[in-house]
């Protein structure tokens, strides 16, 4: 018997990452709608790819067994509704929205957890008198209720600066916000939250003085499992900015706890059940606080290899055999490297690309280091401003996952990597001509 599961923007990383589940020979993936749709596109209209999914379903001819999908919005979101449509079973909609809402999902937080909540408060960017409207102190840090990868998101020193990036913010919100608001329109909800649109953004008082964590794990039958912790290490000059994914955690184990324990009360308030997630943590080591982030009602792509390294399956095993309605058969412990991390290969100013690594660079690097992989974003003759999904402050190159024997012999190993995968990258001049 064999399962035909339906993966929602199939990529390399995918098709790379899932021949190496437990028991792969028991399914059968399928791409369902493109990466150029639901990562790449310009524009997420949410409807309409919910059609077009739908009908690529119809002209199956077996049956569909699961609808799976690794990318943050808009395939976040096309889970639950497709689910739905096709009687999967899966979180709810309400649920996924009281996750990844930014402000709804705050809401329900100040209700179960207040206690890791910073303040907040929406704001609407369109607003003459938004900079009026600030409830919260300075400084403060300033995103939309949906968007991925620190987008449009800005620290906020003051008025002045609010008044410097609002029009930022309302030039672009729209790519997310016009189809985020689609996906609301399929729910109910509450009178508070159906006031704040995907048009809005979340003001909160600044939490990133800690060390950051993510808890991955997922809701099965109405019980929580944990998967795995991974450390989140960012730039000293930039705190927003993510340098490096690193698995376990090193956190001590009496936190970690404290993570779980709080992360059962939030899930089990919310009704988020059948499906994984990762959940965000800052922990303040002077004062002993957690601080809750934000929490995905997916796993996170970023981890996938690192997870087999360390544990020899990626973690997209919990992600199929949870949509199956099967116990997960994720392994624990049994990979190649005691630790792992993914290492972000960015740079801090714009810039066009004369030179990236050669095909015969990364496969010496791969070689060298046996699960080694190397993931390139850019290529030779095009501007880092080009590139999508970025943060306010950096341009991404490329990725490495890379494993060791402990922390220490990891740094090394990443340095002598980022020595072997040379790029060139021509500074802009003050006219904005390389």
């Amino acid at each position: 018997m064999s399962w035909n599961v339906f993966i929602i923007g199939y990529d390399a990383l995918g098709r790379r990452m899932l021949p190496n589940l437990r028991h792969a020979e028991e399914y059968v993936f399928h791409p369902l709608l493109s990466l150029d749709q639901v990562v790449h596109a310009e524009e997420y209209p949410f409807d309409r790819l919910v059609e077009e999914a739908l009908t690529e379903l119809r002209g199956f001819s077996g049956t569909v067994d699961a609808i799976v999908g690794y990318w943050d919005f808009p395939t976040s979101g096309l889970q639950p509704v497709l689910r739905r449509e096709w009687g999967l079973p899966g979180p709810s909609l309400e649920a996924f929205l009281k996750c990844e809402h930014k402000y709804w999902s705050r809401l329900e937080q100040a209700r179960s957890v207040p206690e890791c909540v910073p303040a907040f408060q929406a704001l609407d960017p369109f607003d003459d008198r938004a900079v009026d409207a600030v409830e919260i102190d300075y400084p403060f840090w300033i995103k939309p209720v949906k968007a991925h990868s620190s987008h449009l998101g800005f620290r906020v020193e003051n008025a002045d600066q609010l008044r410097e990036v609002l029009p930022i913010i309302r030039a672009g919100i729209g790519r997310f916000g016009r189809p985020f608001d689609e996906v609301t329109a399929h729910a109910e909800l509450p009178d508070e939250v159906a006031a704040v649109t995907g048009h809005h953004c979340i003001a909160e008082a600044i939490i990133s003085s800690g060390r950051q964590c993510t808890l991955e794990g997922y809701v099965q039958h109405g019980e929580l499992h944990l998967v795995g912790l991974v450390d989140s290490l960012r730039d000293a000059a930039h705190p927003s900015v993510l340098l490096r994914y690193q698995y376990p955690s090193s956190l001590p184990g009496e936190v970690q706890q404290r993570i779980l324990a709080i992360t059962r009360r939030f899930i089990a308030h919310i009704g988020y059940d059948d499906g994984p997630f990762n959940i965000e943590y800052f922990h303040e080591e002077q004062t002993d606080r957690l601080w809750l982030l934000e929490i995905n009602a997916r796993i996170s792509r970023s981890h996938a290899a690192i997870f087999q390294l360390v544990d020899g399956a990626p973690h997209f095993q919990v992600m199929v055999d949870v949509a199956l309605g099967i116990p997960p058969r994720m392994p624990h412990r049994e990979g190649r490297y005691a630790v792992a991390a993914k290492q972000m290969l960015r740079v801090f100013d714009d810039g066009e690309v004369r030179r990236v690594p050669s095909d015969e660079e990364i496969q010496r690097v791969e070689e060298a280091f046996p699960g080694t992989l190397v993931q390139l974003n850019v290529h030779e003759g095009m501007r880092l401003s080009e590139l999508r999904h970025q943060d306010s402050f950096s341009w991404e190159l490329g990725v490495l996952f890379v494993g060791a024997e402990d922390r220490e012999v990891l740094e090394a190993r990443i340095e002598q990597c980022r020595r072997m995968l040379p790029f060139d990258i021509e500074p802009l001049t003050d006219d904005g001509h390389a």
